[in-house]
């Protein structure tokens, strides 16, 4: 019985509200008679959509600055990353080039703009954190907000040839939302894409079990990067950070300059974002621009939490449980209630309750704490 009270106390009464949620819609769902495989299949992609991005939180937390709803400003990194990528590649005509090896040309371009315009906001975003100590959840919410509404100014300005990017017969402009479907969409997570266009030899990266697809690609890459995130807080450089986060008296008397720890996470945190939202990206296979990243930062930040992290903790446990329970509820939710009413909107309603619901939940268990 002291057992099964300990259990309960460590899940926690919203987590295990979540949890049991889930398993009815999944339950339901089998009942109604969707495919098993097809609805798994389902709940995978989209949690390995959203698992880098989740991840994002880990180094804010870590280090101290919170829950980083300043995630926009990677998001946005990557996104510029990405779209200046294709626009290259279309300009230097990479197709003719390179043919099958061009998709893989442009995403490694991609990565590498957006890490490095990733690293050098982050840096400067973690300066800013360093100024406002006690006050990084306002501040990080007001940069997040703030930099998507200057990148609808960009993306308006930016005058591309790639038609996939610019409207036609406007001359300035980007998109709303630009397709992937001639540049690296899927190329880590769809069969179709991977067995019409990558060599026999990559066949492996995404292929189909009956109605299961297995994004295998797209598994290695996130399990890698949860590993090497895995991997850091267990090094020197790691542990002093985990430990300004946790007690910057202490850590500060030890020798450890706080705040360069601080700058570190916001940064790898940032950076973490800008990949996450390009390999959502190849995963959806579609850019959306302008106002369509607004919320992920609060959906990750809902994520983590669900997962059993707080405003001082989080481990990669917290990523992969809560970003599985977060996205599954969203997946199985909609065909089941649509084979019983007609809501169109319910995904949309449940990410604002449940996204809403935990981080209230999360802040009132804080009970007035400096961050």
């Amino acid at each position: 019985m002291k057992t099964l009270k300990t259990l309960y106390e460590n899940i926690g009464l919203p987590r295990l509200i979540i949890a049991l949620f889930f398993i009815l819609l999944i339950v339901a769902s089998i009942m109604l008679g969707f495919s098993p495989a097809a609805l798994f299949s389902d709940v995978v992609r989209r949690w390995l959509m959203y698992g880098t991005l989740v991840l994002a939180m880990v180094p804010g937390i870590q280090s101290g600055i919170g829950l980083n709803f300043g995630i926009s400003l990677g998001i946005s990194s990557g996104l510029l990353g990405a779209v200046l990528a294709m626009e290259f590649a279309f300009v230097q005509d990479w197709n003719a080039l390179y043919g099958a090896g061009s998709p893989w040309m442009t995403l490694g371009l991609a990565l590498l703009l957006g890490v490095i315009f990733a690293a050098i906001v982050g840096t400067l975003y973690g300066m800013l954190l360093n100024r406002v100590k006690g006050s990084e959840m306002t501040v990080s919410t007001y940069v997040g907000f703030s930099i998507i509404a200057f990148m609808n100014i960009v993306w308006l300005s930016l005058s591309f040839k790639n038609g996939e990017l610019s409207w036609p017969l406007q001359g300035q402009g980007l998109r709303n939302t630009a397709s992937l479907s001639g540049s690296f969409g899927g190329l880590l997570s769809n069969p179709d894409v991977v067995q019409s266009t990558q060599p026999e030899w990559l066949h492996w990266l995404a292929f189909k079990v009956g109605d299961f697809t297995v994004p295998l690609g797209l598994i290695l890459v996130f399990g890698f990067l949860c590993f090497l995130v895995w991997l850091f807080f267990r090094s020197k450089m790691g542990i002093a950070m985990s430990g300004a986060g946790e007690n910057q008296l202490f850590t500060t008397s030890s020798g450890i300059n706080v705040d360069r720890k601080r700058i570190q996470g916001t940064a790898i945190s940032t950076v973490l974002g800008a990949v996450g939202i390009i390999l959502y990206a190849q995963t959806y296979g579609f850019l959306q621009l302008y106002n369509a990243p607004l919320m992920m930062g609060f959906a990750s930040v809902a994520s983590i939490l669900i997962g059993g992290a707080t405003i001082r903790r989080a481990k990669i446990s917290h990523v992969l449980i809560g970003t599985l329970l977060f996205q599954g509820i969203l997946v199985t939710a909609l065909p089941v209630v649509n084979e019983v009413v007609e809501i169109g909107t319910l995904p949309e309603v449940l990410r604002i309750i449940i996204s809403n619901g935990i981080i209230l939940y999360a802040l009132s268990k804080t009970k007035g704490e400096n961050q």
